[in-house]
């Protein structure tokens, strides 16, 4: 029994595919709302700047990063949430200010120094391998850019000061954490920022 929920909670949630995966991100988009706000809030994404979003789900923070950036590069390996996240930004694909692609943390498919800011929210508990990951966001940032992530807390496997490391390890710069109380359902998050030096 306990097999078959984590199966269904993973097809929702983790890997989010088919029917159920379509019931998850429904869910995702309501619940994590509040979470998205606040760190495109953090990112503050300037008019000229294109903003990677790695793995925007349902697409709620991807159309408000579309709505104020250059562009936003939604990046994520479910095609479901691709599919969903496209339904919501249809109009900002049109206009040329989002783009969808399939891909990961560790392969954003993005050219080295190609975007400003990176954005990820409730995902970084699921990048195969998070080292190699910060090693590819940082990649693709240019001179200057920065990282903002944001993961439920119940949800890390790792403490604050292992991802602080780990991302400093990979040439971030100005390394830093504060946990966020969002109230109601939403439990508390974990965000990180980082910058990459100038």
């Amino acid at each position: 029994m306990a097999s078959n929920l984590m199966k269904a909670l993973d097809a929702a949630f983790g890997h989010p595919r088919g029917k159920v995966g379509e019931l998850g991100g429904r869910v995702m988009a309501r619940v994590n709302a509040k979470v998205e706000e606040h760190v495109v809030e953090l990112a503050r994404p300037a008019a000229d700047e294109v903003v990677l979003v790695l793995g925007p789900g349902p697409g709620v923070g991807l159309r408000l990063v579309g709505e104020r950036a250059l562009k936003a590069i939604g990046v994520d390996p479910s095609q479901v949430m691709l599919d969903e996240a496209r339904n919501r930004c249809a109009e900002l694909i049109v206009a040329g200010r989002v783009e969808l692609r399939e891909g990961a943390a560790t392969r954003t498919g993005q050219p080295g120094a190609s975007v400003d800011v990176v954005i990820s929210v409730n995902n970084l508990q699921l990048w195969d391998n998070r080292p190699a990951a910060f090693h590819e966001l940082r990649r693709v940032l240019r001179p200057g850019g920065r990282l903002v992530v944001s993961v439920h807390r119940m949800a890390l496997d790792t403490s604050e000061y292992d991802l602080i490391r780990e991302a400093e390890q990979a040439g971030f710069a100005g390394v830093r954490t504060s946990l966020h109380q969002y109230g109601g359902v939403v439990p508390p998050a974990v965000q990180l920022l980082a910058d990459v030096p100038a």
